[in-house]
């Protein structure tokens, strides 16, 4: 009993689209052929750049040095305050990022965040001369403390 052995299908290039004319016959004929070679052919073409692709990106990603961000000295300069401001913060000299964190402790101690609407500050006796109002946003109190700091 033997078998017959079935003759290798034939690669078929993928079709392009050609003018409506040419479509007719010839195409309608080898149709299933093509459709069966391009879905067999179409994932090894995809698969094989993609793998290729990828590690060279995480490579270059890698090869950057990762930059340190150092602090501003501007920042980090020791200012003194302003009679009203150090009734807040202390009298000694402190650099403006630590006057705005003395500052929310002092408004988170004695509870002057707005029950309903969190950015703003109610001034007590001390806060009104520091910021010249009742009511102040937060964003706005960077610039108000500056006029205090020299």
């Amino acid at each position: 009993m033997a078998t017959a052995k079935k003759a290798p299908a034939k690669k078929v290039a993928p079709v392009t689209t050609a003018a409506p004319a040419k479509k007719a016959a010839p195409v309608k004929a080898a149709a299933p052929a093509k459709k069966v070679a391009v879905k067999a052919a179409a994932p090894a073409k995809k698969a094989a750049p993609a793998k290729a692709a990828a590690p060279a990106k995480k490579v270059a990603a890698k090869k950057a040095p990762a930059v340190k961000r150092t602090a501003n000295a501007a920042f980090m300069k020791a200012l003194t305050p302003s009679a009203a401001l150090a009734a807040v913060v202390g009298v000694g000299p402190l650099p403006r990022t630590e006057v705005v964190k003395q500052l929310w402790v002092y408004i988170k101690k004695h509870k002057l965040q707005d029950s309903v609407n969190k950015r703003l500050i109610n001034a007590d006796a001390k806060l009104k001369e520091v910021f010249g109002k009742l009511q102040v946003s937060m964003f706005e109190m960077a610039g108000l403390i500056g006029k205090h700091l020299k």
